[in-house]
């Protein structure tokens, strides 16, 4: 496996990154929700960055960009719904490109942002979901040491349907 690196979002990672989201559009959509169309209009995409990146400055979410050794964006990694206080916790969420898929691409990220999360962003607890049919995210988070909380029945409406919803967290130490 090729060593990954995670970067936090920039404007500067517009064009790279409108790229990668476009390309993996369709396998995107086929394993979460999907976006809307004019997501993947580069002038909306642009303003879409610009205000992740004012969210960033304001400590309410934290964007990261997957980084292969070539500095390819191979996949992203984020950190959102911060709820500081006497919470002090985050929601998990990445994707990787398809043609990276199956490599370790995504626990090696996790391992990184979890470092973020203790040393730069002060985060007391990680939260993360997946479907139940996505075996794959669910191993990456055991693999990363999230527990295993609680399933929602019937909480996403996502291409017509109701689907369920596996919860898991990681307390820091």
């Amino acid at each position: 496996m090729t060593k990954i690196s995670i970067k936090l979002l920039e404007q500067s990672d517009e064009k790279e990154l409108f790229k990668f989201e476009f390309e993996n559009r369709d396998f995107f959509e086929s394993k979460s929700l999907s976006r809307d169309d004019s997501y993947y209009n580069f002038d909306n995409f642009k303003e879409i960055i610009k205000e992740l990146v004012e969210e960033q400055q304001k400590d309410m979410v934290y964007m990261y960009l997957i980084m292969d050794s070539d500095k390819e964006i191979v996949g992203r990694i984020n950190l959102v719904s911060i709820t500081r206080g006497s919470l002090n916790k985050a929601e998990l969420g990445y994707r990787i490109a398809e043609k990276h898929e199956g490599k370790g691409y995504a626990t090696s990220a996790i391992k990184l942002i979890l470092n973020e999360a203790i040393n730069t962003h002060k985060l007391h607890k990680i939260e993360a979901g997946t479907s139940p049919d996505n075996i794959g995210s669910q191993i990456v988070l055991i693999k990363n040491g999230f527990q295993f909380t609680e399933r929602y029945n019937q909480h996403i409406y996502q291409k017509g349907k109701w689907i369920d919803s596996i919860n898991f967290e990681k307390i820091l130490d």
